[in-house]
């Protein structure tokens, strides 16, 4: 492929961010599963356990993506997005067929695969525009995360509006908007999302630049919510509504101010390297390609020798041997360098992190694919307010995370995953609150739990990429994100949906009744969650001398890269 030299401090890398936060709000599509599937549920006569099924399916194709991980590595991102666009088309369109009733008699497997091809369309959008932008901005890898996973956290809540105030609560002409206006979005954004030459210093106006775009982000979250509670209360008009929505839909085009700025008033300072900044993600050379903006070794050792005289050899002494003709240059990769999927299936903090995410989310996922039912069950008939605030306090643990453990990781090189154990703790609480069934508890409880999965489905972004950096970053990403899938099926599929039923059954209906509905499914999962606490307390002390190393400095500095 041709070279592209684009800064990572010019407008197209800003541009190409703007894209992408268009793109992740339609890689949320898989949050509307509990909009649509009381429809899918009555027209195809399925009970809860099936209906159950299908919402695993829905996180399987969100979840897996392995493929697209190992695409964004050899074509560009325009490809990887073509095929999402591809994808998202066929499987809500067979989706719409069915609700619609314009197809009749589809088998349930039929329908289960059309879930999974629908919602695999967002590993393909998320996948291409996070690996591209975070090589693009690899010095705020932490913050580009939590802002492109906060966008994603927030589309819940944009559906939800758009399904209120423009598509009058239909399932089937939502189900129409997602086969069709979701692909059209990313057609147009796959020209503007691409790779670029990562920036060798810190930028001064960067970090205004981040601060404005997480603004903009929570003023948009802020003003989706008021006005989707304001239209459950108040009855608007149709044109009031189109305006409101309207109004919303600028906000999300906000992002774009900075590459206009950036045009109007052109900056006449120079970018300024730091010492402490990472003079290591220079590009040397010509070599380097817009799929693998590969990060060259610091000049500076003065924050590795700690960090490696436990090992067996010291780095003297291996070049003396090198020198000498006594060992040939080659060693597998320490962690936070570039590690291959192989490499770092063998490496116990790979487990530990894939375990503490699988967990955390596949116990929160759980609650999300019966937040319909559960609503019910405590007898909340309008469910579409608790997705939106789930979604707003998603998006909030999402952006919050990237920024709180950014400061951190950087002030005092604290590891991300010490804010990963504390949510752990308060997902405990919370389940134990969903379990009580308390007056109240039910927003309450929901709202934390929006939170939590949002802390540590972000904060496992950053935290995988410092570990095994972003050579490979997009299949040893898209791996981690198989704990969601797998949580949904164990957690969902086999323990909740069973136990409903089963108490349904006592009730002599196919709709569950009162807090016994899911209380059993709560403890288990607060059990759960205390697992992740020990697990993911064991994970930070073994990856703080990382994080020392790599934030000795203020900033984030690429360690010594191996030649393999």
């Amino acid at each position: 492929m041709r070279n592209i030299a684009l800064k990572a401090g010019s407008r197209p890398p800003w541009v190409g961010l703007a894209a992408a936060v268009w793109v992740e709000i339609a890689a949320g599509n898989a949050y509307n599963f509990p909009l649509y599937s009381p429809a899918l549920k009555s027209v195809m006569g399925y009970n809860q356990q099936q209906l159950t099924i299908l919402g695993v399916a829905n996180d399987i194709g969100e979840s897996v993506g392995l493929l697209p991980g190992i695409a964004c590595n050899k074509f560009p991102p325009w490809a990887v997005l073509l095929v999402g666009v591809v994808l998202c088309f066929l499987g809500y369109g067979v989706i719409w067929l069915t609700v619609s009733q314009t197809i009749t008699g589809l088998p349930y497997w039929v329908l289960w695969i059309a879930l999974v091809v629908a919602t695999n369309s967002n590993a393909w959008f998320g996948t291409a525009v996070l690996v591209t932008n975070m090589r693009n901005f690899p010095l705020s890898r932490g913050t580009v995360a939590g802002i492109l996973k906060g966008y994603a956290g927030i589309a819940a809540a944009i559906y939800t509006v758009l399904y209120n105030m423009v598509l009058q609560n239909s399932a089937t002409t939502l189900l129409l908007f997602l086969a069709l206006g979701i692909p059209l979005i990313c057609l147009v954004t796959t020209y503007f999302i691409r790779a670029c030459t990562p920036a060798s210093g810190e930028d001064s106006s960067e970090h205004g630049h981040f601060v404005f775009t997480q603004a903009a982000s929570v003023f948009l979250a802020i003003y989706v919510v008021a006005i989707s509670i304001t239209s459950d209360y108040v009855s608007l008009s149709d044109a009031l509504s189109y305006i409101l929505v309207a109004i919303m839909v600028v906000f999300m085009l906000s992002p774009l101010a900075i590459p206009v700025k950036m045009t109007l008033f052109p900056a006449t300072k120079k970018r300024i390297r730091s010492a402490d900044s990472s003079d290591s993600l220079a590009q040397e050379g010509g070599d380097s390609t817009p799929t693998d903006p590969l990060l060259t070794p610091s000049s500076s050792a003065a924050y590795l020798g700690s960090f490696y005289e436990t090992e067996d050899f010291s780095d003297v002494e291996i070049l003396l041997a090198i020198g000498e003709g006594a060992v040939k240059e080659k060693r597998r990769p320490r962690r936070g360098e570039d590690f291959k999927l192989g490499e770092a299936f063998v490496k116990a903090d790979f487990w530990l992190l894939w375990f503490v995410y699988f967990l955390g989310v596949g116990a929160g996922v759980t609650v999300l694919n019966n937040l319909a039912q559960i609503g019910v069950a405590l007898g909340v008939n309008d469910t579409t307010e608790l997705l939106c605030l789930f979604s707003l306090c998603n998006f909030a643990g999402r952006l919050g995370s990237g920024v709180l453990s950014e400061h951190y990781v950087r002030s005092k090189a604290i590891p991300r995953t010490v804010w990963i154990t504390c949510t752990h703790i308060m997902m405990i609480l919370t389940f134990l609150l969903y379990a009580s069934a308390l007056s109240g508890t039910l927003y309450a409880a929901t709202i934390l739990l929006g939170v939590c999965c949002g802390v540590i489905y972000s904060l496992m972004v950053p935290t995988a990429s410092e570990l095994f950096g972003l050579k490979h970053f997009g299949l040893i990403y898209n791996f981690i994100l198989l704990g969601n899938p797998i949580g949904a099926l164990l957690f969902s599929g086999l323990l909740a949906g069973k136990l409903y039923d089963a108490e349904a059954t006592k009730q002599g209906s196919s709709t569950c009744i009162g807090a016994e509905c899911f209380r059993l499914t709560f403890l288990v999962l607060a059990g759960v969650c205390g697992l992740g606490t020990i697990l993911s307390i064991i994970l930070t002390i073994r990856i703080r001398p990382v994080y020392q190393m790599l934030y000795a400095g203020g900033s984030f500095r690429v360690p010594q890269a191996s030649d393999r």
